[in-house]
């Protein structure tokens, strides 16, 4: 259907149609972007939870461990 459209508009740059098309489009590549900045963000704070939860883990144990007798 974007094919029809972009085809159905003429090619004279003052269209207000191909203005807003084009406006559009570089929203939606900024959006895309900006949204793979925070899927990466997202992974990375994914990562470091799971990595302060296994030291906290670790952490809890360790006690546990010293009052074992010899």
């Amino acid at each position: 259907m974007a094919k029809a459209l972009l085809g159905y508009m003429s090619s004279d740059q003052r269209n207000p149609a191909r203005q807003v098309a084009e406006r559009l489009a570089a929203e939606n590549r900024s959006l895309r972007g900006r949204l793979a900045d925070l899927e990466a963000q997202v992974a990375r704070l994914q990562q470091e939870n799971a990595s302060l939860t296994a030291a906290q883990a670790a952490a809890l144990l360790e006690p546990i461990e010293e009052m074992q007798p010899v």
